[in-house]
């Protein structure tokens, strides 16, 4: 069967003006590139086993609902981040009121 000049095929992109760099077309565009996560470290402390028990059912709660969150590091690092704001506004903050620091 002969080919119609008007059927392109593989041929495509042959002509085309626009250039594919096929790394890109594979990868994506350079600005989805993954961001670097900050170094992490690991840190010990203690809590009660109620409030580990109560963490730990919140976080498979919104595992469960669709909640958006990677693992229990991400949401404590979300809590810490939360407490840490709040004890920022000095004699305003609920965590400060909670310790009777008038500090």
């Amino acid at each position: 069967m002969a080919r119609r000049k008007d059927d392109l095929g593989a041929h495509l992109f042959e002509d085309s003006p626009v250039e594919v760099d096929p790394m890109a077309t594979a990868t994506g565009p350079p600005e989805r590139k993954h961001r670097v996560p900050p170094p992490k470290r690991k840190v010990g402390f203690y809590i009660s086993a109620d409030l580990l028990d109560r963490f730990e059912r919140t976080f498979y709660q919104l595992k469960l609902s669709g909640a958006r969150i990677a693992n229990k590091s991400a949401l404590i690092e979300m809590a810490i981040e939360l407490a840490l704001e709040d004890m920022d506004l000095g004699t305003a903050s609920r965590l400060r009121g909670r310790l009777g620091d008038d500090v």
